[in-house]
């Protein structure tokens, strides 16, 4: 429960919800049978040089582990060790160089639950260090010169707050760039896109306006018009935000068009640093992106488990 001074929210469903949280934790849910039944590759693809011993499912799922109890490679070598030899399964296992060579080329299905119907998506960025100095030393002597960090740009249903399109990029990316890229990883429908104002530019507005998808992102406060109501051509949603603004002003604007819904990517950038930490383990890009695609995963999977049910008090 969380308190304010002007109410509270509460949680209806805690039986059910403190179940799921214990059931994130749960090994069994993770590594079982059926995941073992498909351990070893089937090779039905020719491809060059040695064939797979090892499944996609089963480098899959030890990189799970490996990312829910943040562990470096030769642990999870060692987990994955530990537990075959408690289930006494005779099976060969990947040491740990086989699983950051073929963690670099992965390919991660996020794992999203197909809905009827359109839909609408948040997008947001946040910063992941790669290497650098701790809070308290950059707090006492300040930066260091090799500090560093990549991109995490996430696509969210606020329906179901499912992380449903991601990519990691280098920090000089621009927010904007990466959106047509989230675009093209959803199927689908997209109904609405919503974006704060780093979204707010014409290589966005274009791709919305390609796959006809609201554009719910508030211009810079200096925003000018650019076409006119005596110009030919069609009207611009961007023009036609901006004249909304200028009519009721920007906060009303916000609540008419449900810009706050935006708040919930911000929810699930909290819940990835929370679970995972605001790192990454590995040092190579590929391997980095491979690394925050699966945190997604498991984050979806987390809230396919239960998530609160709260009401407003």
């Amino acid at each position: 429960m969380s308190q304010s001074a002007k109410g509270s929210y509460k949680i209806t469903n805690w039986s059910k919800y403190n179940e799921s949280l214990v059931n994130r934790g749960s090994i069994t849910f993770w590594f079982d049978e059926e995941m073992l039944a498909h351990w070893q590759h089937d090779n039905a693809e020719v491809k060059v040089g040695r064939p797979f011993t090892y499944s996609d499912r089963c480098i899959e799922t030890l990189l799970v582990l490996r990312e829910l109890f943040q562990l470096p490679y030769r642990q999870t070598e060692g987990l994955a060790r530990s537990l075959l030899g408690l289930m006494k399964v005779d099976v060969p296992l990947p040491d740990f160089t086989s699983l950051a060579k073929r963690a670099a080329k992965l390919n991660i299905d996020l794992g999203v639950v197909r809905r009827s119907g359109s839909l609408h998506i948040v997008v947001d960025s946040t910063g992941l260090k790669v290497f650098g100095d701790g809070e308290w030393k950059v707090r006492k002597y300040g930066p260091g010169k090799r500090r560093t960090w990549r991109k995490l740009h996430l696509a969210i249903d606020p329906d179901t707050q499912e992380i449903v399109a991601e990519t990691l990029t280098e920090n000089n990316t621009i927010d904007a760039t990466e959106a047509p890229t989230l675009l093209d990883q959803i199927p689908g429908k997209i109904k609405s896109f919503r974006g704060d104002g780093a979204y707010d530019k014409w290589l966005v507005y274009n791709a919305l306006a390609d796959r006809r998808i609201t554009a719910i992102i508030p211009p810079q406060k200096n925003a000018r018009i650019k076409r006119h109501g005596n110009a030919a051509g069609p009207t611009l949603s961007r023009d036609a935000t901006i004249r909304a603004i200028r009519r009721f002003g920007r906060s009303e604007w916000k609540r008419q068009v449900g810009y706050h819904r935006r708040s919930l990517a911000e929810t699930g950038m909290h819940r990835i640093k929370m679970t995972f930490g605001d790192g990454l383990k590995n040092r190579k890009l590929e391997n980095q992106r491979t690394e925050a695609r699966l945190r997604c995963k498991i984050l979806n999977q987390h809230t396919r488990l239960g998530l609160p049910d709260s009401k407003w008090n």
